[in-house]
């Protein structure tokens, strides 16, 4: 039986295997399809299989090619194109592989699979659960290494093509009745991030991360860095589930964010509880800044750009970092948390764009807190209410009107109701959890953030 490592690693690229005992593929011979690769795509409420591509021993013509000619076991089929790759990205008039695109909103689409806890967990509490160890409803105390409640399952999906196809030499594909079950996946964007340890002498701690270094990355040059920190529901000891929960640290490395701002994008993957809410952290925060300094040294990064961010527990991380380390970071990226308001002063000169829900019960009235404590001692605050519906155009517009007022903190909160997707419960941590699946999608705030200088 796999092991839960082997269910949550998905796969390390796109020669990775990820069935076993698969339908034979169609026969060789001039056209015929050789193999199938499972294509994921990461959104805000984590990772989905969303494409299967097909490649053929002849180039495929492009121009005709139907969905209609393509069935997927227990899927949709929206749509059908030409690549030159295995790689959406590389779509083209004609090419060896057909890009078979999916549904995302199949319900077998998304990956995650929730586990039952057992009855009895002493390690730490559940993240996302109601009840934690330090009994105040949160996910467990900070060094608590909780039970793991969620694996990724394998992708993969069994094709058939159904309808004949044209090569570009004006031959026909036959349909066939052979299944095509996938043998390799590929994670556009995911793949990027290399999976490293850093071993803490100052700490005595190990710490797994992601590390995304520019496409072309020249050392004559400098280059900002994005730390992302993921919630207690992330918690895990498989490096890559924070690449797969959501868009907190991908979005930053995107090739199309990477076009207008490259930059390094740092993930670390915490096994263990790293701030809970009695404003403990672990002893992660130390060897996460320990972990930048040394990046720093190997590579050309920028001291004084230099960004965190992270949703819940990360947030709460982030702002554990600026009042231990107040001049270390330029800026601050910070949603849905809360921290205590007696100790956030170090936060005033500092530049911050906090984002929180108003249907979040502890991270809203936490983050009015703050930011009135912070509005007290001096700091210059604008404040807006948006709402999580709108499109990205909206969301610029907005941007705009609150950006023009030059402030170094800006408060924005998602209006009530906004965040919850239509028919889906609001019960239980809903509203906290829905303000990530939307707040890493907003680019104007990204910019913002790249903007900022220490």
């Amino acid at each position: 039986m796999p092991s839960r490592r082997d269910f949550l690693r998905i796969s390390v690229g796109v020669g990775t295997l990820v069935a076993v005992g698969a339908p034979a593929l169609a026969k060789s011979g001039a056209g015929h399809a050789r193999s199938a690769t499972a294509i994921t795509q990461v959104f805000g409420d984590g990772i989905r299989l969303t494409a299967v591509a097909v490649a053929y021993d002849t180039p495929i013509q492009g121009t005709n090619l139907s969905p209609a000619s393509f069935q997927v076991e227990g899927r949709t089929v929206t749509g059908a194109f030409t690549s030159t790759s295995a790689d959406p990205a590389d779509r083209a008039a004609s090419g060896h592989f057909v890009i078979v695109t999916l549904s995302p909103a199949d319900t077998n689409a998304l990956l995650a699979e929730k586990i039952t806890p057992p009855g009895d967990n002493k390690t730490g509490a559940t993240p996302g659960s109601s009840a934690g160890s330090n009994g105040r409803g949160g996910p467990g105390n900070a060094g608590d290494i909780p039970f793991y409640d969620t694996t990724y399952k394998l992708p993969r999906a069994t094709l058939f093509q159904t309808g004949p196809l044209e090569t570009i030499h004006d031959q026909r594909v036959a349909a066939s009745n052979t299944a095509l079950t996938t043998t390799m996946v590929k994670n556009p964007i995911v793949d990027d991030f290399r999976q490293l340890e850093f071993h803490d002498a100052k700490t005595g701690k190990t710490l797994r991360y992601n590390l995304f270094v520019p496409k072309g990355y020249d050392p004559k040059r400098t280059y900002p860095l994005v730390l992302f920190m993921h919630d207690a529901g992330a918690t895990s000891d498989v490096t890559r589930t924070t690449l797969y929960q959501g868009l907190g640290a991908i979005a930053w490395a995107s090739p199309q964010d990477q076009a207008q701002r490259p930059a390094f994008v740092l993930a670390p993957q915490y096994a263990e509880i790293i701030a809970d809410d009695d404003g403990h952290t672990s002893a992660m925060l130390d060897t996460t800044i320990d972990l930048i300094e040394e990046l720093a040294s190997r590579y050309s990064i920028d001291r004084r750009r230099l960004y965190a961010t992270g949703q819940s527990g990360g947030c709460m991380m982030s702002i554990a970092m600026g009042i231990k380390f107040p001049d270390f970071f330029a800026a601050s990226f910070l949603v849905a948390g809360q921290w205590d308001p007696a100790l956030v002063k170090p936060l005033v000169r500092q530049k911050l764009w906090i984002l929180v829900s108003q249907d979040d019960d502890k991270a809203f009235p936490g983050e009015n807190a703050i930011t009135e404590v912070l509005a007290r001692n001096g700091a210059k605050i604008s404040r807006a209410t948006w709402d999580g519906t709108w499109t990205a155009k909206q969301f610029r517009t907005a941007f705009d009107k609150i950006d023009a007022q030059g402030s170094p903190i800006n408060y924005v909160t998602f209006a009530k109701g906004s965040v919850i997707p239509p028919g889906a419960s609001t019960a239980g941590a809903s509203g906290h959890r829905n303000t990530w699946r939307i707040a890493y999608t907003i680019e104007p705030i990204r910019e913002w953030i790249f903007r900022q200088h220490r």
